[in-house]
């Protein structure tokens, strides 16, 4: 086999030269002999001597010098084998279906307990699946567990072109032109641990504040004050320095704690058991006193990781407090969060905040007031209070509503084609697009999620923006407003509206059809009074019936088509209850100008009976599944919509489900039902 070898490229060049040196050589006698025919002469001798030693050595010791050529190949192919069977690195050859064909001492020292078991790349990491092999067109990497181990896997195809090629490193079983793919171990176990060593000692800053301070202080006798409060620091002491952690008081309701990461997942596993702990301390008090935690962790130095935990606490509070809320950059967590949150009797915050708004009404010329997509009866009149301030102010206003739906088109008739409101009163978006300059200010009402406002391009080019809404935040909020009213206990978006429009300016008189608009808000998002109703909420409807807010005019007006009303007898006829506690039905929507509002309705109904929780009604919308929960105090539905992709309020919620069957959302719904009671989020 040495002997049928054949010297190519530049060896056999090189083994030429004397040859291609002889050519020169006989030029060199011939011009010569031109010269001096008895000097060309004797240097024919010579350079025929040349030719025949040349000629000779190339001919006879050609075979010598290959095989020589070869013994050296091989012995420098047994070479790297060895060195790749010493090499430090675990090291494998594997074929396209992950088979391993070839492995290092290093490697073999790693399955030696399994050796025998484990014949394919896949049976060693289930991470490594055959169609990532068989598919493997370039470098990879993958890190994954085998034993108690942890590696980086890395994978890189090779073409083997000749058999001789595989016979060399001993694959004699692969054929010509096959794919191979080359194996490399990297052992991060070590550097993995080191890293979360490193993660765990990590400083957490945190935040607790007292939701009810003042109101619990006020429920409790005089002389027992100071043991109450006593009381609560020594559970927050108590409960920091159980982590090793410190904990400073930095007012009389606020305290600032540093703890470190590792206690994070502890205090995720007992759900912040703080919040009920705290809620448990009772010395004759009425009203339990109530937490926010606010966590920040990650952040590039001390002082951010500070800043995350304002945020998160800013979150907290805006969800209604008694809850906890950990921001790690920019992924945040919420736990608890199942109590009522406690209605504010003073009416400073709102005193405070109208003042701010008419200060940034007075440096406009014009208003956009805009709420959320098929808007309802909440976001319209919030939108007509909104629009009384403005006139109020002499500033020119528009609402802005693109779909119109059943529950709004009999109160907004009231006002097309009415004399005393201007014709272009009521805008789509592209329209008041044209009209947003330096000059506008745009307020959103009943929302704080810019995804489901009604005109969410807007919100990137006004400068100033203002929100008033009632429901609890999300992680998804209007970020660059310039003020903020978001108020979770209160009952709608309307109560907030009819607040502030009795500070915005003295002497505001409001025109019946507009204070219909308002309190058919509110009477629509309490149920006729029976949800989120507060102290607060009457006086609102009292002051709006001052107003000349007529209750039967309202009522009139709202009254159910024959349709609607045997679509919602359908969904409550059909409702099925899951683990005993949870109305769960679909609102049919053939022949419904607006299902979701009818589900709604139907969600309203099924808190009636006896032993429900919470009741979600389902209706299908232009390909959406929307949901509609609603709950009496056991069950947050928002902590329920959230784990859908939707949020709202404590006892009113919703869930929109793109794309979705009936039967998936209902797989959906369940599951987040199942995870909530697992996790201890249902009273």
């Amino acid at each position: 086999m040495k002997e049928n070898r054949k010297v190519t490229g530049q060896l056999g060049v090189y083994l030429q030269w004397p040859l291609l040196l002889s050519a020169v050589i006989i030029m060199m006698n011939v011009v010569v002999g031109a010269i001096d025919a008895t000097a060309g002469l004797a240097m024919c001798g010579f350079t025929i001597f040349y030719i025949i030693i040349a000629v000779g050595l190339y001919l006879y010791k050609k075979k010598g010098l290959m095989a020589g050529m070869i013994d050296f190949s091989a012995e420098y192919a047994w070479i790297q084998k060895k060195l790749l069977m010493d090499l430090y690195i675990p090291y494998a050859i594997i074929d396209e279906t992950g088979r391993i064909l070839w492995l290092n001492e290093q490697f073999s020292q790693i399955i030696k307990e399994e050796k025998g078991k484990i014949k394919t790349l896949q049976s060693m990491f289930p991470d490594i699946t055959k169609e990532t092999v068989s598919n493997l067109q370039e470098e990879t990497r993958i890190h994954s567990t085998f034993g108690e181990s942890c590696y980086r896997v890395e994978l890189k195809p090779v073409v083997l072109e000749k058999d001789d090629l595989a016979a060399d490193v001993g694959l004699s079983q692969v054929s010509a032109d096959k794919s191979l793919i080359t194996v490399y171990l990297f052992d991060e176990t070590e550097i993995l641990r080191l890293s979360q060593e490193v993660d765990d000692q990590k400083m957490v800053a945190g935040l607790i504040y007292l939701d009810n301070y003042e109101e619990a202080l006020d429920s409790v006798e005089e002389v027992r004050r100071s043991l109450l409060m006593a009381l609560i620091d020594r559970k927050i002491s108590k409960y920091v320095n159980r982590m090793s952690g410190i904990v400073k008081k930095m007012e009389k309701d606020k305290y600032f704690f540093a703890i470190k990461q590792k206690y994070v997942e502890e205090l995720r596993e007992q759900r912040f058991s703080i919040l009920e702990e705290v809620k448990a301390v009772n010395i004759g008090n009425e009203m339990s006193v109530t937490l926010s935690i606010g966590l920040g962790m990650n952040g590039d130095s001390y002082s951010q990781n500070y800043e995350l935990a304002r945020m998160a606490m800013d979150m907290a509070l805006g969800r209604g407090g008694d809850q906890a809320v950990v921001k790690n950059r920019e992924k945040i967590e919420y736990f608890g969060g199942k109590s009522q949150q406690q209605e504010k009797t003073t009416r400073v915050k709102a005193r405070v905040k109208a003042h701010a708004l008419r200060e940034l009404m007075e440096t406009k010329d014009h208003l956009l007031i805009m709420g959320h997509k098929l808007g309802d009866m909440d976001s319209f009149g919030a939108s007509i209070g909104i629009y009384r301030m403005a006139t109020a102010l002499n500033k020119k206003a528009h609402i802005v509503i693109n779909d119109i739906t059943s529950s709004v088109r009999p109160m907004m008739e009231r006002f097309l084609d009415n004399p005393d409101y201007p014709d272009d009163l009521f805008l789509t978006g592209e329209k008041a697009r044209e009209l947003v300059d330096g000059n506008t200010i745009l307020v959103v009402v009943d929302v704080n999620r810019p995804s489901i406002t009604d005109a969410p391009e807007l919100l990137k080019l006004a400068r100033t923006i203002v929100v008033l809404d009632h429901h609890r935040q999300s992680s998804e909020i209007i970020s660059n407003a310039v003020l903020s009213y978001v108020e979770p206990y209160a009952s709608s978006a309307c109560e907030l509206v009819a607040e502030v429009l009795q500070y915005i300016a003295d002497g505001i008189r409001i025109r019946p059809q507009e204070a219909d608009a308002m309190y058919a808000g509110i009477v629509i998002d309490t149920n006729n009074f029976n949800s989120q109703a507060g102290v607060r909420t009457f006086e609102a409807a009292a002051y709006l019936r001052r107003n000349g807010a007529d209750i039967t005019r309202v009522r009139k007006m709202f009254r159910e088509d024959m349709v609607d009303y045997k679509a919602k007898a359908e969904a409550v006829r059909h409702a099925d209850v899951y683990q005993g506690a949870f109305a769960i039905s679909v609102c049919p929507s053939e022949g419904i100008e607006n299902p979701t509002i009818v589900a709604a309705q139907a969600a309203n109904e099924l808190l009636e009976i006896k032993g429900i929780k919470a009741s979600v009604v389902m209706s299908r919308y232009n390909n959406t599944i929307y949901l509609s929960a609603r709950s009496i105090d056991e069950v947050n539905v928002q902590v329920m919509m959230e784990k859908l992709g939707g949020g709202g309020h404590r006892t009113i919620a919703g869930a929109q489900l793109p794309g979705a069957t009936v039967e998936e959302a209902k797989e959906k719904l369940k599951k987040a039902i199942q995870e909530m009671l697992e996790k201890g989020e249902v009273s």
